[in-house]
Parts: C-alpha cells; sequence; structure tokens
C-alpha cells in the first residue's frame, strides 16, 4: 500500500489547514492510500544557517536536531507523497514551514526526490495563490512531480472550522487525493519503480 505524509504548517491545533489537510486524508485513503498528518504546532523551527554540514559530510540529515526537522526527514524516507498544508501570513507560508522544507530538501533529498508532492494554502481573503506558489517551488529543484486539482489547492477561513463551509475548497482538496491516489497507482504499477537519468550537476554561478 502506497503513504503519504501530510505535514500541516499551522501552529493552532486542528485549526482550518489541519482541516483541509484531513479532507485530502479522508479521500486518499477512501482511495485505499495510507495516510499520517504530523502537525508542526507551535515548536520552534530552526531556520537553515548554511553551515553545509549535512552536504559536505553527506550525512543525509541536518547538522541541527532539537526540532522536527529530521524526524520528518525519516518519515519521507518510508512515504511515497506528500502534502504540506500552510495557512497564508503576509501572502507568505508560515515561515517555519518554509525553514524545515528547505533544511529536509537540502540535508535529505534522496528521502525526497521523484516523490509526487501537493501543497495547500487556506487564508482569510487575500494571497494565498502567490503563498501556493512559493510552497511549490522547492519541491521543483528536486524532481518532484506536483500533483495538481480542478483548482489551485485552496481554502478558505478564519475561525477554526471556517473551511468546512467552503465548498469548491473541499471538493478541490478531495480532486487532489485522487489525482495523487491516480498518479502512485501509475508510478507503482507491476512494481516498476525506475525512475530517469539525472546528469552530473553542473552549476554555473553568474559571477566568476
Amino acid at each position: 500500500m502506497a503513504k503519504v505524509l501530510l505535514i500541516c504548517g499551522s501552529p493552532r491545533k486542528e485549526g482550518n489547514t489541519f482541516l483541509a489537510l484531513s479532507e485530502v486524508a479522508r479521500q486518499l485513503e477512501a482511495e485505499g492510500v495510507e495516510t499520517e498528518i504530523v502537525s508542526l504546532g507551535t515548536k520552534p523551527i530552526r531556520g537553515c544557517i548554511a553551515c553545509g554540514s549535512c552536504y559536505t559530510r553527506t550525512i543525509g540529515r541536518c547538522i541541527f536536531n532539537e526540532d522536527a526537522c529530521n524526524e520528518i526527514s525519516r518519515k519521507a524516507k518510508d512515504a511515497d507523497g506528500f502534502v504540506f498544508g500552510s495557512p497564508v501570513y503576509y501572502g507568505q507560508p508560515n515561515g517555519s514551514l518554509l525553514a524545515l522544507v528547505q533544511r529536509m530538501l537540502y540535508s535529505a533529498s534522496n528521502n525526497f526526490r521523484f516523490k509526487p508532492v501537493a501543497n495547500v494554502a487556506v487564508c482569510r481573503r487575500g494571497g494565498a495563490t502567490a503563498a501556493f506558489q512559493t510552497m511549490n517551488m522547492p519541491f521543483q529543484m528536486v524532481n518532484m512531480p506536483i500533483v495538481t486539482s480542478q483548482y489551485w489547492n485552496i481554502g478558505y477561513g478564519t475561525a477554526p472550522g471556517e473551511v468546512l463551509q467552503d465548498a469548491e475548497g473541499l471538493q478541490t482538496m478531495r480532486q487532489l487525493a485522487r489525482n495523487m491516489a491516480w498518479m502512485l497507482k501509475k508510478f507503482h504499477a507491476d512494481g516498476a519503480k525506475d525512475v530517469p537519468e539525472s546528469e552530473p550537476f553542473t552549476p554555473t554561478n553568474f559571477i566568476r
């Protein structure tokens, strides 16, 4: 059975972002896909300090181990797909979620590479599309197929539970889940897990 890991980047316990991800999870389960939701909550997430320790030592994890980064990276190794959800702050995703994603993809990219991913943004009124685009960008640098839906993966709500009144938003979450399940089944048909060959990385800096 395929498994999808859903990461809730909201500090609010069972708030609108969590409820939107729960709608995705329910539909994934109905499609025969195992799910797990991990909430970041209110615990601090350290930002990357560009020390390069994870890269130069090839240790496969972030050098800092006091927050959720390495724990979620370990879970990612056994996951087949991912959904990241965030509330919108000033037209951007939650900073804690961005810090987490940046550190995970740099320190443990092999746990994510070529696995489908989707992002969900939840907002009161505006800024959701900008936040959604920001969330998609890091994963495109790690060869991760982006799972789409019938609309951008956006839900609306302010007070806890209001997103459940967004009928189109919930429908978008369910279609996202169906698309994710369909993609996972296609990828794993007949046990085939081959991935495209990659050329050796050729970094080209503008300033010499």
